[in-house]
């Protein structure tokens, strides 16, 4: 169960919301939630994407300077042959 929050609108934007969660067959409290959780998933996965990019340019430095353990904690054949692409 989700904890409640409470939010100040001007009145015209709520009642435009209002309408909104309406056609979306929604209350105004699960309107908002969704709105939310779209805008923190979205930023989540801009983060990720930045994250992955800055990784992948830097990868042949990071290996250079600390090695590669792809697979921790495996033995040492099965993280030979394992694909690289599967970590």
């Amino acid at each position: 169960m989700g904890k409640q929050t409470n939010i100040r609108l001007d009145e015209d934007v709520k009642a435009a919301a209002e309408v909104r969660a309406k056609r979306r067959g929604l209350s105004l409290q699960g309107y908002v939630a969704d709105l939310i959780e779209q805008d923190v998933n979205e930023s989540r996965a801009a983060f990720m994407a930045g994250a992955t990019a800055f990784l992948a340019s830097y990868a042949e430095e990071f290996e250079a300077e600390f090695g590669e353990d792809r697979y921790p904690g495996l033995p040492e054949g099965l993280a030979q042959t394992a694909p690289k692409d599967a970590a």
